[in-house]
């Protein structure tokens, strides 16, 4: 299964509200408009004709960018995730416990 990031800039409250919840359902939110989603093309490509019904193409922005199979993935700051909470879908690093700070660079797991 592929990786992709995807990421929003909704101009409307209720159509990023609306998007919001759709990608809830679908992949993880990483920021608040920074979800990964992990799956089959198709799967993709059916989230995002979903997504699409839902912006506004004039002044909405959605994006879907594939990432690497093996690349380097890092956060800054804060864990992803709350003290205690792990995802596998995650690289390890970015479950982290809050008290440790500086960059953490992961290379993702052979797929």
């Amino acid at each position: 299964m592929k990786q992709h990031l995807i990421c929003y800039d909704i101009s409307h409250p209720k159509r990023l509200a609306r998007l919001h919840r759709l990608l809830r359902k679908h992949a993880l939110a990483l920021q608040y408009s920074v979800f990964l989603f992990v799956g089959e093309q198709r799967a993709l490509e059916r989230l995002l004709a979903q997504a699409a019904a839902l912006i506004c193409p004039k002044s909405d922005d959605l994006r879907a960018y594939p990432l690497p199979a093996h690349g380097l993935r890092a956060r800054l700051g804060k864990p992803t995730l709350p003290e205690g909470i792990h995802c596998g879908l995650l690289p390890s690093a970015w479950n982290a416990s809050s008290g440790e700070s500086g960059l953490k660079a992961v290379a993702p797991a052979a797929q």
